[in-house]
């Protein structure tokens, strides 16, 4: 176990260039150490690039890094070598490519040469750096197919493609079976293939940066939904809560109602039948008297008292006429056909709540502008790249301004346009933008373009297939696009808006002089990033043109 725990310590002292115990340890500004002679010889191949890179985290920077020595590493070393601990280190283990010179128990190697076919330790590497016999010689990292770099036929090394047979073939196959074909180095072809591949991988960097902003969008989108939501669930419980009072009140009231009718019915047939009650107090003391008239012995007494009949019997009496015994069961029946009638309108209303619930759709493509105040919610600020403008523009207003120069002033960038007056923006355009550009002078192309338009096809915006272009002038417009030129109608106006969607394939041009007015719209799908452009038509005689990417508030 404690061999196995040096092991993994030891791991941590080698170069990661030559893949040994570090000699002679510096450090690089980003706190990588390397081996003195790996660093220096990565740094010398970058001298034609002007850009160095750490080979361990790719840190770039544009001069070339000073190199500090690490004393610390230096005496670890040392004591690592005096004790031998590198002999371990350096036999090729399991999955590990051999040196094929050593005999015995192999070192790990190094490096494979493509030359000799042979992949060398550290220790038989030397000659090829020191002897010029081997100075042609490529060396690459140690790799376990160099046999499949030969021909079988011939067994010589396949140095050449053949392009009619999209193969690797050796010197001898082109003069033989492979003599009439289009064959060039496969080094040559190598480059051409890197090219292709560098622009596979710019696309695929820019699809992953497309699809991490459009991931940012998303779950913007998240978070929208969940406190949209949130707010619908709270004011939706409020609006029942509401619901639910009215009906309680309703209910309170009607409850009220018919309590109230109650008293009043009753009162009423109370006092009625207080009234009979009373009715039947006089009858019955009508009737005494007549009883005790009947009883009466002395007819003379009768007959005089007699006359007290007729007084009775002119007595008013009551008549007391009753309804069927229904009282509030109407009621009942027409709070029930309320509530029957309350219930379709709540089902009928809130299937077109759920309706419009279920319409929620977040992935919905984004409406296009109609009024400037629209478009002023995707505004942006545009800044131009000054590594792709024309050497004789001139930037400034913190890059938002470009317009003629000092002639005697010139540049040299790879990227930059060397043909034609113009330049790029510095930012890449994947979503909806808006941004208005001011020109004055000769004339200016108001453009939008894919980036290597400017060095596949050094040529005016709108004359390539990348590129789409409006073309200003003082009395007129024209659009154009892969050099078909069309001739455009509209207010004259020295401000010009332009709307982009990238993802909805929508590309607008506006005259901006008070009132927004469209001058010609693009429907198409964009395949790469965009960048917004303008080209400078520079005059003579005095008459020099400028353009401005306004900062919009």
């Amino acid at each position: 176990m404690a061999h196995q725990g040096h092991q993994l310590e030891e791991d941590k002292f080698c170069c990661s260039i030559c893949l040994d115990l570090l000699k002679d340890p510096v450090t690089i500004p980003c706190g990588h150490s390397y081996c003195m002679s790996c660093i220096k010889s990565h740094f010398d191949k970058e001298d034609c690039k002007k850009t160095y890179s750490c080979p361990w985290c790719r840190d770039t920077s544009v001069e070339r890094p000073a190199l500090v020595k690490n004393t610390m590493l230096a005496d670890l070393m040392e004591d690592m070598q005096k004790t031998g601990a590198s002999a371990d280190h350096c036999y090729a283990g399991p999955g590990e490519v051999a040196c094929d010179v050593c005999t015995g128990e192999k070192l790990k190697a190094v490096k494979s040469c493509l030359q000799c076919l042979v992949s060398y330790c550290q220790q038989h590497l030397q000659p090829h750096y020191k002897s010029p016999a081997f100075q042609n010689h490529k060396l690459v990292d140690p790799s376990r197919k160099l046999k499949e770099n030969v021909c079988s036929r011939h067994n010589e090394v396949m140095k050449i493609f053949c392009r009619t047979d999209q193969k690797c073939i050796c010197y001898l196959c082109s003069m033989d079976e492979h003599k009439n074909h289009k064959t060039v180095s496969a080094e040559a072809e190598r480059a051409v293939r890197q090219k292709d591949l560098e622009a596979s991988l710019q696309n695929k960097r820019w699809k992953i940066q497309m699809r991490e902003e459009e991931i940012k969008v998303l779950q913007q989108e998240v978070e929208a939904i969940k406190e949209s939501a949130d707010k619908a669930v709270k004011d939706s419980e409020a609006i029942v809560t509401e619901l639910v009072r009215v009906i309680k009140e309703k209910g309170s009231e009607l409850k009220q109602l018919i309590k109230s009718q109650q008293i009043n019915e009753v009162s009423r047939v109370k006092g009625l039948q207080k009234k009979l009650e009373e009715e039947i107090f006089e009858l019955k003391k009508k009737e005494a008297k007549l009883k005790q008239l009947s009883c009466t012995e002395d007819h003379t007494e009768f007959l005089l008292n007699y006359s007290l009949r007729s007084e009775l019997s002119r007595a008013k009496s009551s008549t007391i006429k009753t309804r069927p015994l229904r009282y509030f069961e109407d009621v009942l029946a027409a709070a029930s056909e309320a509530r029957d009638k309350l219930q379709d309108i709540l089902n009928k209303e809130w299937n077109k709540v759920s309706l419009t619930v279920r319409a929620v759709d977040v992935l919905l493509p984004h409406e296009e502008p109609k009024i400037k105040e629209e478009f002023l919610k995707y505004s942006c600020q545009i800044t131009l790249d000054s590594f792709t403008a024309h050497g004789m523009l001139a930037l400034s207003d913190g890059d938002t301004t470009v317009s003629e120069k000092n002639p005697s002033v010139q540049y040299s960038n790879p990227e930059r346009f060397t043909s034609v007056h113009q330049v790029l923006s510095r930012e890449s355009l994947t979503g909806p933008h808006y941004w208005e550009v001011e020109w004055s002078g000769k004339g200016v192309s108001v453009a939008v373009a894919y980036k290597d338009s400017n060095t596949v096809e050094n040529s005016g915006f709108g004359y390539n297939k990348k590129s789409w272009a409006l073309e200003c002038y003082k009395k007129h417009y024209k659009f154009r696009h892969n050099d078909v030129t069309t001739d455009i109608s509209g207010p004259c106006s020295s401000r010009i808006g332009v709307y982009v969607d990238h993802r909805a394939g929508t590309l607008g041009f506006y005259s901006v002089a008070g009132t927004m007015t469209l001058l010609h719209k693009v429907q198409t799908t964009f395949t790469e990033p965009l960048y917004a452009g303008v080209w400078v038509w520079l005059g003579y005689f005095g008459v020099t043109s400028s353009a401005r990417f306004i900062e919009i508030k």
